[in-house]
């Protein structure tokens, strides 16, 4: 019994070591660049996640290939669908569905295709995927077919304005460490913070996890016309009367009929 201490003291110790001891992979993720700027002239941009997958050299090598998932997670809104129901000669919006705090961009890349890669149920457990991105407690695991339906129309109509997006093979391995993604950001995607979460899997389980981000900023006169917009909000409204009304006498006169 009075051994009980010191094995308990013992074991404490060497718990760290245990956990330090069978971590094998760590994995190294940066940017190629943090931030991306809206100019008057821009029509998109494309960053590049790069990546490495650093061993450790006491392991044994595993069985199963490495794979990567990249998940990017724009500005978060409120965001709802609605259903539309036909009555008679017109539609009608129905029933509706709110997602509060969901991005509003929404980019996934992997190595292979994630049915390769995992089961379905790990996929929803490990929230890897379009559909499965935004799984929480407060819902997500409401699978019944009225929010599979809500969550799949939206996720159809962010593809269909191409802030949505999954590239089955839109990670590519330069070697057997080193990796990379390119990231496409369309001139539609919001201002804000963007988050980018690098998972290492191998044979469907996840061994190491980085997160890095960047941010899509105005500059130069849209910067300027935006703050001014926000910060005196009359004003640019009566400023915005009297250009149009200006412009409008202007074409008046400009095509006027004699």
């Amino acid at each position: 019994m009075r051994r009980l201490p010191h094995l308990a003291a013992l074991l404490l110790l060497l718990l760290p070591a245990g956990i330090a001891a069978g971590r094998a992979e760590t994995l190294i993720a940066a940017m190629s660049s943090h931030q991306i700027q809206i100019t008057s002239n821009y029509t998109g941009s494309q960053l590049t996640v790069f990546g490495q997958v650093e061993r450790d050299g006491r392991s044994v090598s595993r069985g199963d290939p490495y794979d990567i998932v990249v998940t990017v997670r724009g500005p978060r809104r409120m965001l709802l669908v609605r259903q539309k129901e036909r009555l008679g000669p017109i539609w009608i919006n129905a029933t509706q569905r709110r997602f509060p705090e969901n991005p509003v961009f929404l980019l996934v890349a992997s190595s292979r295709p994630i049915a390769e890669m995992m089961s379905p149920e790990t996929a929803r457990r490990d929230r890897v995927g379009l559909l499965n991105a935004e799984r929480t407690s407060q819902g997500w695991y409401d699978d019944s077919a009225s929010t599979t339906l809500f969550r799949e129309s939206l996720v159809r109509i962010m593809q269909g304005k191409g802030l949505y997006a999954y590239e089955e093979r839109g990670v590519t391995f330069l070697s057997s460490a080193l990796f990379s993604a390119p990231i496409d950001v369309p001139a539609t995607a919001p201002t804000g913070s963007y988050t980018v979460d690098v998972v290492l899997y191998a044979g469907g389980v996840p061994l190491a996890r980085q997160q890095t981000n960047f941010e899509v900023i105005k500059t130069g006169t849209e910067q300027r016309l935006a703050s001014g917009a926000y910060d005196w909000p009359w004003l640019y409204g009566l400023v915005t009367v009297l250009l149009a009304l200006f412009f409008g006498w202007g074409a008046s006169v400009v095509f006027r009929r004699d």
